[in-house]
């Protein structure tokens, strides 16, 4: 658990996962390494099959065409591989980054992730698939693939610029993986220092207020500044005004679980909360 690892791509939140995970990274104390994977069936144009209407000599011919192209199509996108990371080591640099190295990598991202894992202390990756509203969602398989899979903190740009944090939003439940999540967040140094708001969607209860109260102990014994808020309501329709209302938050929330909160990451509804979040996502396991 050594490092920081931003997966990336070259699309348009490219900057914002760089910037996050240089601000992750700096805050930890840890190296950062920037991954780029070539996925194999990126790198291979379709072509029709014709066997059944060329001759012989023709196909051999075609194939011989494609194989050069295939070639040809490997090595530029290696080459616009080492071009993306020489930019990215260029801006991390200048964030401030020392410890730094780069990765090019063929194969499949998810595999490259959990292969890194043993020696990896956060992933930083991002959302490519925003959101305005409940009913217009896109999964994005790559980031619910690698949220699923990895038992380290994944940290999702969800847009296209990164604002380091100035404020933690947790989304809470009141379950003992919630509460679990709030204890791994005051003994989190990347969150050192930050105000901390712990956000229940739900109603008002006196359970509701006391697991809420129980969960702001935990994180002032630690020595967070920290509030609590229970809002009315279902946690995909109420939680990403507040948490946009907060200014430069980061909104934190476990991975696993069979409650309403977790359901939004694991579940039927995996990628609402994170796809209608206007701010990153910190996804704890």
């Amino acid at each position: 658990m050594n490092k920081v690892y931003a997966c990336i791509d070259g699309l348009a939140n490219t900057s914002a996962v760089i910037d996050c995970a240089a601000w992750s990274a700096l805050r930890l104390g840890v190296p950062l390494e920037l991954l780029h994977v070539l996925q194999r069936n990126m790198e291979r144009p379709q072509v029709t099959d014709y066997s059944g209407s060329i001759g012989l000599g023709a196909q051999e011919a075609l194939l011989a065409q494609l194989s050069e192209l295939d070639e040809q199509r490997g090595t530029l996108a290696q080459e616009a591989g080492r071009r993306l990371l020489a930019a990215a080591r260029e801006r991390a640099v200048a964030l401030g980054v020392s410890q730094l190295d780069t990765r090019l990598r063929r194969g499949d991202l998810l595999d490259t992730v959990l292969e890194m894992e043993p020696d990896a202390r956060l992933f930083a990756l991002g959302e490519h698939y925003h959101a305005s509203a409940a009913s217009r969602i896109h999964l994005d398989h790559h980031v619910e693939r690698v949220i699923r899979s990895v038992k380290r903190p994944v940290l999702v740009a969800t847009g296209e610029q990164f604002e380091a944090p100035r404020r933690v939003v947790i989304a809470f439940d009141g379950s003992p993986t919630a509460l679990k999540t709030v204890e791994t967040v005051a003994r989190s140094p990347l969150l050192t220092g930050l105000p901390v708001l712990v956000a229940m969607a739900g109603v008002e209860t006196t359970l509701a207020r006391q697991q809420l109260e129980d969960a702001r102990m935990v994180l002032t014994a630690a020595g967070f500044e920290a509030e609590v808020d229970l809002i009315l309501g279902e946690p995909e329709e109420v939680l990403p005004a507040l948490v946009k209302s907060q200014h430069a938050a980061l909104l934190v929330m476990g991975a696993y679980g069979h409650s309403r909160i977790r359901q939004l990451i694991v579940g039927s509804t995996t990628t609402t909360l994170l796809r209608l979040s206007e701010v990153p996502v910190l996804v704890l396991r």
